[in-house]
């Protein structure tokens, strides 16, 4: 949770590599978008107006995967 990372080359799949200077540790971070729970049903409600997958990952800059993840859990 340190702001004093550095990158620290590539791995060979092509995932960025860091470098923790505050602690020493190194690895790839996948940093995951949280969405509030308001967001998620307003584009939820989005869908459920009959829009399109793409359109609603076009207008709230979501990835269609996410928002199916979404859809098989509801």
């Amino acid at each position: 949770k340190s702001s004093n990372i550095v990158k620290n080359g590539k791995r060979p799949n092509g995932q960025q590599k860091f470098h923790c200077k505050t602690c020493g540790c190194w690895g790839t971070f996948n940093p995951r978008v949280k969405y509030t729970e308001e967001r998620k049903e307003e584009i939820l409600s989005a869908y459920e107006e009959r829009s399109s997958m793409r359109g609603i990952q076009r207008t709230f800059g979501i990835s269609t995967n996410t928002l199916s993840d979404w859809l098989k859990k509801s």
